[in-house]
């Protein structure tokens, strides 16, 4: 079995496919539809088991990971390569209105191949299309972090802004503690939760592990 294939399937077992799911309906719903026009290209990089992609609306939707089990897992409407991040040959230049990546850039084994996928993105992306990213930040998740065995690169909202800049990118949206670190806990997630969260940011302040940053081509 693929080694991302056993690692997943163990970690969606502790977590609960179900619950993720339904985490991730509202999520979808209540706050990264606002920044994805139902009329727009998508790809979501890294999509895993289809948490982001499958209940999200768009004209068009991409699907790229390395588990071949994620395929199984992905709505009809997906268009899906196993394919790495950095090689998205399958995809025309400039023909892309919005990439969505989720805690997947800290798998990276390092900045190199961050800017290596940055600029792959960047090759797709329409010029003024946009780049979404919600990961662990570091600065807040420090002492969590390193429990997972392939977690390599450690990126802030700061560091990973400036690498944006680097890559060519102009961020517009840098929230620097919005979710909580991760759902493979006892924390309660029931659906009025999930929406009082999303509307108290006063609340991400208290709670939020992790960055969101939007970047524009």
């Amino acid at each position: 079995m693929n080694d991302l294939a056993i690692i997943y399937k163990s970690r969606f077992s502790s977590t609960g496919f179900e619950k993720r799911t339904r985490v991730w309906k509202i999520l979808c719903a209540r706050f990264f539809q606002n920044y994805v026009p139902r009329n727009s290209v998508l790809l979501d990089l890294a999509c895993g088991y289809g948490e982001f992609i499958n209940h999200i609306a768009a004209s068009k939707k991409y699907g790229v990971d390395l588990n071949p089990d994620a395929q199984s897992q992905l709505s009809p409407d997906v268009d899906f390569k196993m394919t790495p991040a950095y090689d998205l040959s399958h995809i025309a230049s400039d023909s892309v209105d919005r990439v969505f990546t989720s805690n997947f850039l800290e798998h990276l084994p390092d900045k190199a191949a961050c800017d290596t996928v940055l600029k792959e993105v960047r090759r797709i992306l329409k010029p003024g299309g946009k780049v979404m990213i919600l990961g662990p930040n570091i600065r807040y998740a420090y002492k969590e972090y390193w429990d997972y065995y392939d977690h390599y690169l450690a990126l802030s909202h700061l560091s990973l802004s400036e690498g944006l800049l680097l890559a060519g990118y102009q961020p517009e949206l840098v929230i620097d503690r919005f979710l909580p670190y991760t759902m493979n806990n006892a924390t309660p997630t029931a659906d009025w939760m999930i929406r009082v969260y999303l509307r108290v940011p006063l609340a991400w302040k208290l709670l939020g592990k992790q960055f969101f940053i939007v970047a524009r081509k």
